[in-house]
């Protein structure tokens, strides 16, 4: 009787674990999908759709330590002082944690800040948040990645 309960409870555990499984990946498919699409709502400058996904409290890490808020971010884009002209994404990943998802990714970012044209590979770290409406941006960082 009680290897029946055993294998009973290993067997309902391996079925947790296996729906637990398929949720994680269709949440790290879909922030991953956000993350490429906030790239691209930055060089179309989607501002209103870019600013859906953004946390009020955002710091966003560029790769030569200039830190931005939110309002900062989408005002640079807007005025010029950053203008994205394209990114490639080369790799991205995602881990899921209760009511966080992580993304790890490299890319070639074309920009030009400040009037200068820039090329950077670059290596980032993007931490998106479970809110009520839906996933956001709530931290980036950036580091140069050395051809």
């Amino acid at each position: 009787m009680k290897q029946c309960f055993l294998i009973f409870f290993l067997l309902l555990g391996s079925i947790a674990h296996a729906q637990k499984t398929k949720e994680e990946s269709a949440t790290e498919k879909f922030v991953l999908k956000l993350h490429e699409t906030k790239f691209r709502w930055m060089v179309q400058k989607k501002l209103d759709s870019l600013n859906n996904i953004l946390d009020e409290r955002i710091q966003y890490v560029h790769s030569n330590g200039w830190v931005q808020n939110k309002k900062e971010v989408t005002e640079d884009l807007h005025s010029g002082k950053l203008i994205m002209n394209s990114v490639q994404v080369t790799e991205a990943t995602a881990r899921v944690y209760k009511g966080f998802v992580i993304v790890n990714g490299k890319g070639n970012f074309n920009v030009v800040v400040n009037g200068v044209a820039v090329e950077l590979q670059l290596l980032y770290t993007e931490v998106y948040a479970k809110r009520q409406n839906g996933w956001l941006l709530v931290s980036r960082h950036a580091t140069k990645l050395i051809p």
